[in-house]
């Protein structure tokens, strides 16, 4: 129960991305980034200085200024530490009691700190759309994509896409700011959104896409 030691491994290439079946393509008036559980309890389960962690890292702080310099919302999940087990639910049951309410575990590490104007919600579920109200606050903005970015790519970013796609918003997965358990893991994750809900994309090609 609980995260596994995660071994380095290369992420994936641009050559190596599966085609998707969506051909929509972002937009800087109509995306938002979503910057999905960078807590520092996660993020310990990998090799610190390595692919894939160090990075998808870097290449997470070149999307984040990116957007915050064209107006592009930012969005940050984060799960609270202490969770009572009738709010934690079935979570429980597979990874244990999770984080603690200390910011060794809470924080959100400090390369891709949340300034002034990005937006922090409270993640409790595997999908960052469950009882929060990233729905509503795009909306509000005049946004139907999000691009996808952090970990677990296998877990709560293929959840959160697949509930993208069902709420009609155009899904992007960034391949190489996306990390996970194992490369077969990521790999999984980058065909199931290809093939059913949203579009694998790496840095590189998204800072062409919104210049």
């Amino acid at each position: 129960m609980g995260l596994p030691k995660i071994a380095a491994y290369p992420l994936p290439r641009a050559d190596e991305l599966p085609v998707a079946r969506g051909q929509w393509l972002p937009q800087t008036h109509r995306v938002a980034l979503l910057v999905h559980d960078m807590q520092r309890y996660f993020l310990a389960a990998f090799a610190q200085d390595e692919a894939p962690l160090s990075h998808a890292i870097a290449n997470l702080a070149r999307l984040i200024a990116h957007c915050r310099s064209r107006g592009i919302p930012v969005f940050y999940t984060a799960q609270r530490g202490n969770q009572d087990r009738r709010d934690r639910g079935l979570q429980a049951d597979l990874w244990g009691p999770g984080m603690q309410s200390i910011p060794e575990h809470e924080s959100i590490i400090e390369a891709l700190t949340p300034a002034d104007g990005d937006h922090v919600l409270v993640k409790h579920r595997y999908s960052a759309f469950q009882r929060s109200n990233l729905d509503t606050m795009m909306r509000a903005r005049g946004r139907d994509q999000l691009l996808i970015t952090g970990v677990y790519a296998h877990i709560g970013v293929l959840s959160t896409a697949t509930e993208a796609f069902q709420r009609d918003i155009e899904t992007f997965v960034i391949a190489d700011a996306l990390a996970d358990f194992s490369r077969a893991d990521h790999d999984l994750a980058l065909h199931w959104i290809a093939r059913t809900c949203g579009v694998p994309l790496t840095t590189d090609r998204l800072l062409e896409l919104l210049p």
